[in-house]
C-alpha cells in the first residue's frame, strides 16, 4: 500500500493505493481546519470502510442471491468481506497501481481479471483532483472480457455528521429495505426521508436507495459555517444513504453518514430493465464525474 498527498493552498487529500480509497479530506475555513470527509480510522490501515471514501465497481451494494442472468448465462459470486453477498464490487478490496502524479491529482489504475468469485474482466481508472476547495472524483470502467456483462458505478463517501448537519437531495422515491440489506418495495418518499429540501437525517438506522436524483446535493454544517456542494454526472441517478446505529453497530459514534452517487439500484440486476445497470461489451466503457466544492459562509 502506499499513500499520496495532493495539496492546494487551502485543502489537502490523502489517497491509499489499497481500494483508491480517499483516507482524509480537509480544507482550510473561518474556523480552522475541518475534515469534509471522515477521517480515516486507524490511520488507514484498517479495513476498507475504515476508511473516508472509495469506489465502487464494478457494481455498489448487493446482489440478491449471489447470482444473476443475462443474456441467458447464469453467473455465481462468491461472498467477500466477511458479508453474506457479494459487497460493492471488488475494487474497493483491491491493490491499486498509481499511474500518474502531481501535487494536485493523481492517477489510480487497476487491472482486474475474471476468476471464480467473480465474472467481470475489466480495467478501470479513478483520477482525483484538487481545484481550489474542490475535490473531483472522475471514475471509468473498460470491460475487458470476453462477452457482454452489465456494469455499474458509484462512490462510496463518509460525511461529518454534526448535531445541525442537514442535507438536501433531489429524489423521487425511496426503496424500503429488507432484513438481508436488499430492496424490497419502491415507496413515495416518507416524511423523514424527504431531502427535496434541506432537513436533518433521521436518528435511526437509515440504509435505502433513493430513485430520481438530479445529481446535485448539499451538505450544511452550521456550526463551521461551511457547505458542501456535490455535482454529479446525471450517469449517478441514484443514491443510497447509510446511517447505522449503535444498536446494529455498536461502534458508531454517532458522527458521520453515507450519501453514496450511484449509476444504478441496489440489486437492479435481477430487476426490469436492469436497474441502471449497462450492459457494456468487449471494449466498451462506463463513466462519470464527481464535483464536491466546500463553501464558506
Amino acid at each position: 500500500m502506499d499513500t499520496l498527498r495532493l495539496r492546494t493552498d487551502v485543502t489537502e487529500l490523502t489517497l491509499s493505493t489499497r481500494g483508491a480509497a480517499v483516507l482524509g479530506w480537509e480544507v482550510e475555513t473561518k474556523a480552522g481546519r475541518w475534515p469534509l470527509l471522515r477521517r480515516a480510522r486507524h490511520g488507514g490501515n484498517g479495513v476498507p470502510d475504515d476508511t473516508s471514501a472509495f469506489p465502487l465497481v464494478p457494481f455498489g451494494n448487493r446482489i440478491g442471491g449471489n447470482a444473476f442472468v443475462f443474456e441467458g448465462h447464469h453467473y455465481r459470486l462468491v461472498p467477500n468481506a466477511g458479508d453474506r453477498y457479494r459487497l460493492h464490487g471488488d475494487g474497493w478490496l483491491s491493490e491499486w497501481s498509481v499511474e500518474a502524479v502531481t501535487d494536485k491529482s493523481a492517477t489510480l489504475v487497476l487491472r482486474r481479471q475474471a476468476d471464480a468469485t467473480a465474472p467481470w474482466d475489466y480495467f478501470v481508472r479513478q483520477i482525483v483532483t484538487l481545484d481550489g476547495r474542490a475535490l473531483i472524483m472522475d471514475l471509468s470502467v473498460e470491460n475487458r472480457g470476453a462477452v457482454a456483462l452489465p456494469f455499474g458505478l458509484g462512490w462510496h463517501p463518509y460525511f461529518p455528521l454534526t448535531p445541525r448537519t442537514r442535507l438536501t437531495a433531489a429524489a423521487s422515491s425511496v426503496w424500503l429495505e429488507g432484513i438481508d440489506h436488499l430492496p424490497t418495495e419502491e415507496i413515495p418518499l416518507p416524511a423523514d426521508l424527504d431531502f427535496r429540501r434541506a432537513a436533518r437525517l433521521p436518528n435511526r438506522w437509515i440504509n435505502n436507495g433513493f430513485e430520481g436524483w438530479n445529481g446535485c446535493a448539499r451538505i450544511d454544517w452550521p456550526e463551521r459555517k461551511v457547505t458542501l456542494k456535490i455535482d454529479a454526472d446525471p450517469v449517478f441517478s441514484r443514491y443510497v444513504i447509510y446511517r447505522p446505529d449503535a444498536t446494529r453497530d455498536p461502534s458508531y459514534a454517532d458522527d458521520w453518514f453515507c450519501l453514496e452517487p450511484m449509476t444504478h439500484t441496489v440489486d437492479g440486476f435481477r430487476m426490469a430493465g436492469g436497474g441502471g445497470m449497462v450492459s457494456l461489451d468487449p471494449g466498451d466503457y462506463l463513466k462519470g464525474s464527481i464535483r464536491l466544492e466546500a463553501l464558506l459562509l
